[in-house]
């Protein structure tokens, strides 16, 4: 029988820790012990998980100790600084941050999707980025059957990915400009109400963003695919509050018709086809809301590659873009007996 282990979550009173408590639940991760840690400005705050109450406790190395894995989603610096702690005292980190993702040593993982790369963790796990980790479920039966070679993406991307302080500036913003009043924005570079930003990060040399090059990058390192193959990505920040939407076209090095796409992706891990143009049934942010699935509509011929697939998907942000999957590496590791 697989021992219980100790689990901690760093970042457990954000948004993103707080989806990571609701799924360990939902999906009855057994554990021994947990805690929930945080920075001092939240510790003492309660939180009621399974019937019992907890004191959200200030993170200090001496947190991780006798802790077999944590969770966290406390942001870039703070991982870095917690995760030699965590490493040397025998814990695996699942990080859902950016800081550790192109890291050679780290396994960049979707559950379901390269769960052999678990295997080669020395104590630090990364989550990809939100938008990447939507697409990996898709891309990946269709990469197996007829191998990609070239492609393009452009997400739409809501306000809850920027955290607490956008979902509230899209708020406010649209309250102000409903009122005909002035709107000062701080969460993002241009005003978010009524309103399409292309830039998600800050600009790289090459013009891209690093929400963009993340997307790029990391799909490389998921799907082991070459370095040199051609991936572009446009990254878009739209005014909704929940739910990230990308338009693919996937050119492949073998014939891949609509159909057989279709047929892939209806029998893979995670991914619902809602396909029905005839009667207007596609996916919409609003379909992913609060669930699992990565929705998939609009499969259809590209008309521009030789061989390829136009295809639009849809999944909630905060689950499989950052806290499901979080859960998803922390059953895989316990299953595998991975710490």
């Amino acid at each position: 029988m697989t021992r219980k282990p100790n689990i901690a979550i760093l970042g457990a009173t954000g948004v993103v820790g707080r989806e990571i408590i609701k799924i360990i639940n939902e999906l009855q991760i057994k554990f021994n012990e947990i805690k929930f840690l945080s920075s001092a400005k939240s510790a003492g705050k309660k939180i009621e998980f399974q019937g019992k109450e907890y004191t959200v406790e200030e993170a200090k190395p001496e947190s991780f100790d006798n802790i077999n894995i944590v969770l966290a989603s406390a942001g870039g610096s703070t991982s870095q600084k917690f995760a030699p702690e965590i490493v040397k005292r025998g814990g695996v980190l699942i990080d859902n941050s950016s800081a550790f993702r192109m890291d050679k040593d780290v396994p960049l993982v979707i559950a379901h999707v390269n769960d052999d790369d678990l295997r080669k963790h020395k104590g630090i796990i990364a989550n990809p980025n939100c938008s990447t980790s939507q697409l990996m479920l898709v891309l990946k039966p269709l990469h197996e059957k007829a191998k990609i070679k070239r492609l393009i993406v452009s997400t739409y991307q809501a306000v809850s990915g920027a955290g607490l302080a956008a979902i509230n500036e899209l708020t406010e913003d649209t309250k102000a400009n409903l009122a005909g009043k002035t709107f000062e924005n701080k969460a993002f570079k241009k005003p978010i109400s009524f309103n399409v930003i292309p830039q998600i990060d800050v600009f790289t040399e090459n013009g891209y963003t690093k929400e963009e090059m993340k997307v790029a990058n990391e799909t490389k390192k998921i799907l082991h695919l070459p370095q040199n193959l051609p991936i572009s990505c446009t990254a878009v920040r739209v005014p909704v509050f929940r739910g990230h939407s990308e338009a693919v076209d996937i050119e492949f090095e073998k014939e891949m018709s609509p159909e057989e796409a279709r047929e892939l992706l209806s029998n893979s891990f995670g991914v619902k086809v809602i396909d029905n143009i005839e009667n207007y049934e596609y996916p919409t942010t609003r379909d992913a809301d609060g669930v699992d699935p990565v929705f998939v509509g609009r499969i259809r011929k590209n008309l521009a590659f030789q061989h390829g697939i136009s295809l639009w998907c849809v999944a909630d942000n905060l689950r499989i873009g950052a806290a499901l999957n979080t859960v998803r590496i922390c059953q895989k590791i316990i299953e595998m007996e991975l710490y």
